[in-house]
């Protein structure tokens, strides 16, 4: 491992533009290996290059196979070697298990694989109806309407009824309103939390059915 310029120079060639011309190459490679462990210790997910501590570890190489137990030196010496990283994968380990790979493309490959999950989890959106004590026939249809299909796309639905002035006096006409909205939806969703007065507001959540299960023997008959 390469620790300082000294003794690289054949006598004699400690000046001119061929000394400084390869001090400056040795002093790249050597802020190389630096720069590159100090980024290792910097990670806080994994151990790696300088920041394993252990006198020995079991070393698997970058293509998998086994390459047994040595001194951390001798695995760090063989990574850099490669222009790898020696990364400690199971630190509960007796000794601990290290792999030589490329850490920097481990850290990209396992962004990408995140990113992906991500991308494919569905989201559940609260999507809101807003409802009154005097809502007509035509308009109380629309707002079912709306309700079923945001059930359909697996959301959460919130209903609210807003009291105006002496509209508070009957709180019970809007938990009929309530229970007639619950009614229309029974096949597409199921209430999550029953009506509750919030200020001047009531307000009741719904969650989307989930699909019925075929009954037992049905997916028998309908594949003869």
């Amino acid at each position: 491992m390469v620790n300082s310029c000294d003794g690289i120079f054949p006598q004699g060639e400690k000046s001119g533009f061929a000394y400084w011309a390869r001090t400056m190459e040795c002093v790249r490679a050597f802020v190389c290996i630096k720069m590159r462990r100090c980024f290792a210790i910097a990670t806080k997910e994994l151990q790696i290059n300088e920041a394993i501590r252990d006198k020995e570890v079991r070393v698997i190489g970058e293509d998998g196979s086994q390459l047994g137990i040595m001194q951390t030196s001798a695995a760090l010496d063989q990574a850099l070697n490669k222009n790898l990283d020696l990364v400690k994968i199971a630190p509960q380990a007796t000794p601990p298990v290290c792999r030589i790979m490329d850490y920097g493309k481990y850290r990209f490959e396992q962004s990408k694989r995140e990113k992906e999950a991500k991308k494919n989890q569905k989201t559940i959106d609260i999507k809101e109806i807003r409802l009154s004590l005097n809502i007509d026939t035509h308009d109380f249809d629309t707002k079912v309407g709306h309700a079923k299909r945001f059930l359909g796309e697996g959301n959460k639905v919130k209903v609210s009824i807003r009291f105006r002035g002496r509209e508070m006096a009957h709180a019970s006409l809007g938990h009929g309103i309530m229970k007639r909205f619950v009614d229309a939806l029974e096949q597409y969703g199921t209430v999550e939390r029953m009506p509750k007065l919030e200020g001047r507001s009531m307000v009741m959540f719904m969650n989307a059915k989930p699909p019925a299960k075929p009954a037992a023997g049905e997916s028998g008959e309908a594949s003869k």
